[in-house]
């Protein structure tokens, strides 16, 4: 187990801490206060800027020193997807965040995983855009916001405005996703279609000369036999 992967896990061990902190209430609360003294807002937004720091550093350490496996591979995503969903179903259950805002962003999030994996099955890759890598930083700038503005309500407005952003963008880079998709499926079939009918015109003329060489064949039997 490299250092890459024990971060991506590290990321995965903080959803737990995550979710506990933004959903302590009333003596659970307190009692949070008590065992670490520090409030529940704070500390849920250290675990979530750490976590998504991991994110940043895991990638950067695996092609750094050339420690990208399939194992990191694999589980960074679902890392990604683990906290992002965990954090944002937890504002929506503390009534911090719209829940069909939540859903289409969730929602994108497993659409565009999902045709990557059927992409890759098919043999292609579809690289992470410049609109993907925009949505996610203002994923992260804007739910530290709305983690923030618990405390301090003179951010809910700019927290509301992060999350339209990661919505907006989050459709704007899954458009461009599907886009590149159907380019990719798109080459693939005009390539089969071309070699399909580049066979069948070698077989068309194969035909024609063994047409060919049978009349002469038998032009000649017949000079023969003259």
């Amino acid at each position: 187990m490299n250092l890459p992967n024990l971060l991506t896990l590290l990321r995965i061990f903080f959803v737990p801490l995550l979710v506990g902190a933004l959903l302590a209430d009333g003596a659970w609360a307190a009692r949070w206060q008590e065992l670490f003294s520090i409030s529940r807002e704070f500390f849920a937004l250290a675990v979530f800027l750490a976590a998504a720091a991991t994110d940043l550093l895991d990638g950067y350490l695996a092609r750094r020193w050339g420690q990208v496996t399939t194992v990191g591979t694999l589980l960074d995503p679902i890392a990604d997807k683990l906290l992002v969903s965990a954090a944002l179903v937890s504002l929506v259950d503390i009534h911090r965040v719209q829940a069909w805002i939540v859903i289409l962003i969730i929602g994108r999030e497993f659409a565009v995983s999902g045709l990557r994996s059927i992409a890759a099955a098919s043999g292609y890759t579809i690289k992470a855009s410049e609109l993907g890598k925009t949505k996610m930083a203002a994923q992260v700038l804007a739910i530290s916001l709305v983690i923030a503005g618990i405390r301090w309500p003179e951010l809910e407005f700019p927290a509301t405005l992060g999350m339209w952003a990661v919505m907006i963008f989050g459709i704007a880079s899954a458009a461009d996703y599907f886009r590149k998709f159907w380019r990719k499926v798109d080459d693939q079939v005009k390539r089969r279609r071309r070699a399909e009918l580049l066979r069948l015109e070698r077989q068309k003329q194969r035909a024609a000369a063994l047409r060919g060489s049978a009349s002469s064949l038998a032009s000649r039997n017949v000079g023969d036999r003259g």
